[in-house]
């Protein structure tokens, strides 16, 4: 049976005695009616007399705190801190708006060809002088990340099981959700990111990040068959990912989509690693899956926009390259880009370094 409440103050005296009488009553039907004893019925009532007393007391304290509060509120309005109060509110509001239409994240891309060699280099000043939120650096070649890499980002390396070999490098000053090393869980590709060292994915609250290091096809095109097993395993695994959010895919991507996209089409075609009819074809394929070539999609009729050149022959004084580096993103962000640039006179590797502003 549940107890009754006793009556508050306001009640009067009246109540109160027949609150005093329906207790006894109570108590007298409990002795009667149950297997306790009369004095284990009384004790039971007097301990919820008493934690009803605590309970009131907390009540009664919690309404003089509050007019205490409420006075002192009217103080503090009085001495001029509504004015303050309105402006909070508008940066209230500020806040929701940046929520609502993303914030802008700028991201470096680059393949660094042996990460200690590109820090002799100076290579890693452009993080002060570029201040990316986000660093995708492929080609690694290393064990272990430089703590002069490390600070105000957290750092997530995937390297080659062979020495001196691929390898991938996100820093990130945003915490990623979650982050893997290869296609997925279940994945059976040979060139996926177990020990190749190839692929990071990491994702965020509204959009997935994919830096990756793409197998080249080889001299003499001897590994073109394994190429287009990754080619096949990768594009099913980015649409699965864009059905559950936007994608940004960068890194060496290893491929000339277009004759625009180096300096010397005819005499490469079907011969070198990276301009093949298959190789393009697949980047092709991936296109048509709703995903955008960002540079190109702003620059339709740029002429000379490489980001690798040989090292040998001056290639890169007399502009003789390629364009491997990318960013691609799902087609529903485009409208989302504030830039993508490739910054050519950066050195500190035979590649160098393109970005991407979006807001995401």
């Amino acid at each position: 049976m549940l107890e009754t409440p006793p009556p508050t103050e306001h009640h009067g005296s009246g109540l109160r005695m027949m609150f005093v009488l329906l207790r006894f009553l109570l108590i007298a039907h409990r002795v009667a009616s149950s297997k306790m004893s009369p004095h284990d019925v009384l004790h039971a009532s007097v301990t919820y007399r008493v934690r009803w007393i605590r309970e009131e007391m907390k009540r009664r304290n919690g309404k003089e705190e509050a007019s205490r509060n409420s006075n002192t509120d009217k103080r503090n309005v009085n001495d001029g801190s509504e004015k303050l109060n309105k402006e909070d509110s508008v940066v209230e509001r500020k806040k929701m708006k940046v929520g609502k239409s993303g914030k802008e994240v700028k991201i470096i891309s680059w393949n660094v060809a042996g990460l200690r060699a590109w820090m002799k280099k100076g290579g890693n000043s452009i993080l002060v002088e570029e201040n990316p939120d986000i660093v995708a650096l492929q080609e690694t070649k290393c064990v272990e990340i430089p703590h002069e890499l490390q600070d105000g980002y957290h750092s997530f390396l995937n390297s080659s099981e062979k020495s001196g070999h691929g390898g991938v490098l996100l820093l990130t000053k945003e915490e990623p959700i979650k982050v893997m090393c290869t296609f997925d869980d279940k994945c059976k590709c040979s060139l996926d990111g177990n020990g190749r060292g190839r692929i990071i994915v990491a994702e965020y609250d509204s959009y997935y990040l994919i830096n990756a290091y793409v197998p080249n096809s080889g001299r003499g095109l001897v590994n073109l068959d394994k190429r287009k097993i990754w080619d096949d395993y990768y594009l099913n695994f980015i649409k699965k990912l864009d059905l559950n959010k936007p994608v940004v895919y960068t890194g060496d991507l290893n491929v000339a989509h277009q004759e625009i996209d180096l300096a010397n089409p005819k005499t490469n075609r079907n011969k070198t690693a990276g301009f093949t009819d298959q190789e393009r074809n697949d980047f092709t394929r991936l296109l048509d899956s709703g995903f955008v070539d960002v540079f190109r999609k702003l620059n339709p009729k740029k002429e000379g926009a490489y980001t690798f050149w040989s090292n040998m022959h001056n290639a890169r004084e007399k502009n003789v390259g390629w364009r491997l580096d990318y960013f691609v993103v799902s087609e529903r962000i485009i409208n989302k880009v504030k830039g993508c640039n490739i910054l050519h006179s950066v050195k500190g590797s035979d590649h160098c370094p393109v970005s991407l502003t979006i807001e995401l």
